[in-house]
């Protein structure tokens, strides 16, 4: 069922697909079988949603970044998003263009996923968490709720990252200008598990099946399988297989 009070600019809607009050769909978006979108969701042209999608009000997807004069930053992305399968897409969440989000994946409410983002399958990006530009997560992962996740950063697969954690890209704290070579996000293992409010620094590598302990300041690298804790984060204990 589609609403008489939507703008709907494209011909391609799968099955059993219900488009509900003041949605704004562009040209050239292309919509799978058994897909809800409710009210006041606007898609822009370039948008690739799967099968038994359900999109919730308020959301955007396919939001183009915009410097306004003011990001040293180079922005550059390709004006395509592809949702897959089964995914939920929540309430006022932003998806910008240049972002693939894998099969079975739930995108909370007010989330933010940047340009050049690729999501896997089965994760969580929680209520309020920020994905910043060509970052990087792996299957089966999960954010919670207001948490950032930097620019240039990667996450493996079976990560756990609990509430308010902080991920940062540039130790000269923006003093030195823009270099993609130097500014890095931290590169997180498969099977890491990180506690409320810690804060991650630029560059930093954690290993496959570590802990960072709630609140920790992780400065330098994290071997594989270690538990370190504390500001600055200091090991201690390795994790048994």
């Amino acid at each position: 069922m589609i609403s008489a009070n939507a703008v709907i600019k494209t011909s391609s809607i799968g099955d059993n697909t219900e488009i509900k009050d003041f949605v704004v769909i562009q040209q050239d978006v292309e919509i799978g079988k058994n897909v809800i979108i409710h009210p006041h969701v606007t898609i822009d042209s370039g948008t690739i949603i799967g099968n038994r999608v359900e999109v919730f009000p308020g959301a955007y997807i396919g939001k183009e970044p915009k410097g306004a004069g003011a990001t040293v930053r180079k922005l550059n992305f390709a004006h395509k998003i592809i949702i897959n399968d089964n995914c939920s897409i929540g309430p006022n969440s932003i998806i910008y263009y240049d972002v693939e989000i894998g099969n079975n994946t739930l995108i909370g409410d007010n989330a933010s996923i940047r340009e050049g983002v690729r999501i896997g399958e089965y994760c969580i990006l929680s209520r309020g968490v920020t994905v910043n530009y060509n970052t990087h997560i792996g299957n089966r992962t999960k954010i919670m709720d207001l948490s950032h996740i930097t620019g240039n950063c990667d996450i493996g697969d079976d990560v756990f990252i609990s509430v308010l954690v902080a991920t940062t890209n540039d130790r000269a704290i923006g003093k030195l200008g823009y270099e993609e070579e130097r500014i890095q996000g931290p590169k997180i293992g498969n099977q890491v598990a990180i506690g409320a409010g810690a804060n991650i620094l630029p560059g930093v590598k954690i290993g496959d099946r570590s802990i960072i302990a709630a609140g920790s300041l992780v400065n330098k690298d994290v071997p594989t399988g270690k538990m370190v804790a504390g500001s600055p984060a200091r090991l201690l204990k390795t994790i048994s297989e």
